[in-house]
């Protein structure tokens, strides 16, 4: 069993150079810690596996395809593999767990 506590993990993310922290690999998934100031910017691009967003912490919008929605803490996402996404319009810092499936990059041609 792998286990993991969240405080550890915003810890470990903030202590890095990185806002994503990738903490489960596993073929059929992997999970990872995805942070953003307010007022920062979501620069990632259509991911090539299907993607869960659980927000933990913080408010925004988020962008799926041409639909905008509000997110907050306790917003759940699903994002199907290659729509554009992201979050935007951040007004508090947010910390949010990304669950790929498969593992991200798993379907990526190299």
């Amino acid at each position: 069993m792998q286990a993991f506590e969240i405080a550890d993990l915003i810890n470990e993310q903030a202590a890095g150079t990185s806002p994503y922290l990738e903490f489960l690999k596993h073929p059929s998934l992997s999970v990872g810690l995805y942070a953003l100031p307010a007022g920062g910017v979501d620069k990632q691009q259509p991911h090539t596996e299907d993607e869960v967003y659980y927000v933990v912490k913080g408010r925004g919008m988020f962008r799926h395809a041409d639909e905008d929605r509000a997110v907050q803490a306790g917003s759940v996402l699903f994002v199907a593999a290659n729509v554009e996404h992201r979050f935007h319009s951040i007004t508090e810092a947010m910390q949010i767990i990304v669950f790929f499936a498969p593992a991200e990059y798993t379907n990526r041609l190299s």
